[in-house]
């Protein structure tokens, strides 16, 4: 047969790692590099065809090989399915076509391509030579098979046939274990004899290697049964021991968990546990598996703290003190702490109730359970749950599997080394459920006092008692955590900080701290003008916590200790001002988002996000139409039907609304709120909908220096919403002093901090009509 030439082409290459494929294979690959998977995408689309090309030297870090890292012959490839896998890599079943030659590679959008020629084997006309060629290596192959199992010895039976020679030798080449480089030096010759002598050749020493093999193996089987008679006799020893009375007490790690057993206080279900394991231990030698898994357990059950904590005196000063030195503001939520702390002191125990801070992130949720755990004196230990997904993280794995652990729980006792911690569960709405189990069901049993004082760690396998433990969880944000977990928290919540308050924080706390971490000492007298940090917070931050502040802050001080060390100076450094673009550049946030002037069709909105308190500008322009409304700005379900419910609204009440009965018919509007990448929901943001929309309708101005919020029905009441103190500090941050609220929240304002509604004139509201009468200009 001649070597056949076709018409160039080229086709996607996907590179193989420690791996050739040859024609008229079907073998199962997967594909996780990015170039690789969109190559194969590429080649799925079209014709299904692929060349597979092997690498010459390959490592898993390797994600994007060039063509110079790559052989020159390959092989054709149909691609007949692909399967995507959970983690993202595809599965694909690929079949060799035939073997080519790569003339060029290309960089064909982000994965290589190749301009091939088919290069198939030459294979001369059979003679008697040939055939005893082959019926030898049909033999030599058939001793490899019996020796290696590398496949079944019936999948040689189709290969008998003189006419399936090529396809046989492809077989063997991609069966035989030895390395990617002799496999690709054999595949590369182009004459048939030649390439099956040479495959004949390393098929020979491979047999040869494994008789070797076969020796040693059977030698050390021998050492086996030796080893096997010496733990036989072993055992007799024991049992002869036994009979004799000798004690087996020489054994060091027996003894000393014997001793252990006798000096811990544990329950009596631990110590029926423990009893039995050091009697199975008592029966196993050093060199059996089960020895370890008994041990680890032992020492797991001893590690735990078993002595009942001495009850703490609790100072409620001291412990204010503490708060206060710790934590500017969060006047309420201080209060009720030391509130809990009092009623702890009054019952001598632990409190069944288990607080859950929810606020932004960095408003001091976890610094809060640091406090508390100095008052009081506790070790205080803190476990991440964002991102746990499997119920064996909290209550640990069974014996059962290898490497098995106890759960968070027991981990943290052990660390803390006593029965009373301040455990703090950070993240608590960060927790996900997927096949493995529902970890926040599993903190059921863990946070309800009523059941926690015989908590079962799926590890351990008995009760322990845990109600001397004080939990305190945190969260950003409520909706993600389950009724019945939410149901056994008391749930304190903290409102971002006002302006004022981060002033504060950061001349007492923030700036104290980055000064001592950058060691600036007495080689930099360093300092900071009020306006100049206030400067920062209004125009360089926005947030509700103070992490991107102290963040500014350390940038500001870094570049300062730069120039000293370039060249060093004496005279004192104050940041004013004038200096912050210098250092900071321009300011990233000019709370400019509200209009400066009176508009048709524009109002502000305030709205809660997880970050804190927004302004939101709701736009309506009235366009040429048959009474339709168009939404756009990324509007979630429930804000898209307060824009349908304002809208009805509008042309229910068209008359006393100064608006033309017709006007619908022969007009359409469009409704937008900016920033159209940010997913927006929520049902607060109805008066401010129907305001605009009434605005556009009538053609009336709204004013600009008034925000609003508050929901609205279809009869025009206007209902009271959440996050009032966030939209508050807000609308009080872009310069908005009069607010529109609900008048059934007016109760919450009482309990609002002081900084936050000096200053502001809010406005109570129960219907539209007065919000209109109060937004709307004549």
């Amino acid at each position: 047969m001649s070597v056949t030439r076709k018409k160039e082409q080229i086709l996607p290459v996907i590179p193989l790692r420690n791996a050739l494929m040859v024609p008229y294979i079907i073998t199962p690959i997967l594909v996780g590099r990015p170039a690789s998977l969109e190559a194969l995408e590429a080649a799925y689309l079209e014709d299904k065809l692929v060349l597979c090309i092997s690498q010459k030297n390959f490592s898993m870090e390797d994600e994007d090989p060039r063509s110079k890292d790559l052989f020159r012959v390959g092989t054709l490839c149909n691609v007949l399915q692909i399967f995507r896998m959970p983690d993202g890599n595809v599965r694909a079943l690929i079949e060799g076509k035939t073997r080519v030659t790569i003339k060029r590679f290309s960089r064909r959008k982000s994965f290589l391509s190749a301009v091939y020629e088919e290069n198939e084997l030459f294979i001369d006309e059979s003679t008697l030579a040939s055939e005893a060629l082959m019926r030898s290596f049909f033999k030599e192959f058939q001793e490899y098979v019996s020796l290696s199992k590398v496949v079944p010895e019936e999948s040689l039976l189709p290969f008998k046939s003189v006419e399936k020679q090529d396809e046989f030798f492809y077989f063997v080449l991609a069966n035989i274990e030895v390395d990617l480089s002799i496999k690709q030096e054999v595949f590369e010759i182009e004459l048939f004899g030649r390439a099956v002598l040479a495959l004949f050749e390393i098929l020979h020493n491979e047999i040869e290697i494994l008789n070797l093999e076969k020796q040693i193996d059977v030698q050390v089987k021998d050492k086996l049964s030796k080893m096997q008679k010496d733990y036989y006799l072993n055992e007799q020893l024991k049992v002869i021991h036994k009979e004799l009375g000798i004690s087996d007490d020489g054994n060091s790690d027996l003894a000393r968990f014997k001793g252990l057993l006798d000096e811990k206080p544990l329950n009596e279900e631990a110590r029926k546990r423990a009893e039995e394991e050091i009697r199975k231990l008592a029966r196993l030698t050093h060199n059996s598996p089960e020895y370890a898994v008994v041990y680890n357990y032992l020492t797991w059950i001893f590690d735990l703290p078993w002595e009942n904590s001495d009850h703490e005196e609790i100072n409620i000063r001291h412990a204010r003190e503490i708060l206060d030195l710790d934590h500017y503001g969060l006047e309420k939520v201080k209060e009720r702490i030391l509130e809990y702390l009092a009623v702890m002191q009054m019952k001598k125990k632990s409190l069944g109730q288990i607080l859950c801070f929810v606020g932004p992130p960095g408003v001091g949720k976890t610094s809060l359970g640091k406090s508390i755990a100095r008052a009081l004196e506790r070790e205080f230990v803190r476990l991440s749950l964002g991102g746990v997904r499997d119920e064996a993280e909290i209550r640990g794995h069974r014996r059962t599997y290898i490497g098995a652990l106890p759960g968070v729980i027991i981990q943290s006792l052990k660390k803390a080394g006593k029965r009373n911690p301040l455990i703090m569960m950070d993240e608590l709405d960060k927790m996900s459920v997927d096949f493995r189990g529902d970890p926040s069901a599993a903190l059921l049993e863990v946070l309800d006092s009523e059941q926690n004082h015989q908590f079962r760690d799926h590890y351990l396998d008995f009760g322990y008692d845990l109600t001397d433990v004080l939990f305190i969880t945190t969260a950003n944000t409520l909706s993600p955590i389950p009724q019945p977990l939410r149901d056994r928290m008391e749930i304190i919540h903290i409102p971002g900080y006002t302006s004022i308050e981060k002033l504060n924080i950061a001349i007492k706390h923030l700036l104290p701290k980055q000064l001592e971490l950058h060691e600036t000492g007495d080689r930099i007298k360093l300092k900071f003008q009020k306006p100049a940090i206030q400067e920062i917070i209004d125009k360089y931050t926005r947030e509700a916590g103070v992490r991107e502040l102290e963040r500014k802050l350390a940038t500001v001080i870094r570049k300062i200790v730069r120039s000293y060390i370039e060249k060093p100076f004496t005279k004192p450094v104050t940041v004013k001002r004038k200096d912050l673009t210098g250092y900071l550049n321009v300011p990233k946030y000019l709370y400019s988002d509200v209009n400066q002037s009176d508009a048709v069709g524009v109002a502000n909105g305030l709205a809660w996000t997880a970050h804190g308190g927004e302004t939101l500008q709701i736009e309506v322009l009235r366009l040429s139409g048959d009474g339709k409304i168009k939404l756009t700005g990324s509007l979630g379900d429930v804000m898209k039907e307060s824009a349908e419910a304002a809208f009805s609204i509008a042309r229910y009440n068209a008359s006393k609304y100064r608006i033309d009965k017709e006007l619908y018919k022969k007009t359409d509007l469009h409704l937008h709120i900016p920033e159209g990448a940010i997913p927006k929901d929520g049902p607060s943001a109805g008066i401010t909908i129907a305001t605009a929309i009434i605005s556009a309708m009538s053609d009336r101005k709204v004013r600009h220096d008034i925000a609003m919020t508050g929901e609205i029905t279809l009869t025009g009441k206007v209902l009271p919403i959440g996050g009032l103190e966030e939209k508050l500090i807000a609308a009080k941050r872009a310069g908005i002093t009069d607010v529109i609220i609900p008048a059934k929240n007016a109760p919450n304002v009482a309990d609002f901090k002081k900084e936050v509604i000096d200053g502001m004139n809010i406005i109570y509201v129960d219907s539209i009509e007065e919000v209109l009468d109060i937004a709307l200009k004549e």
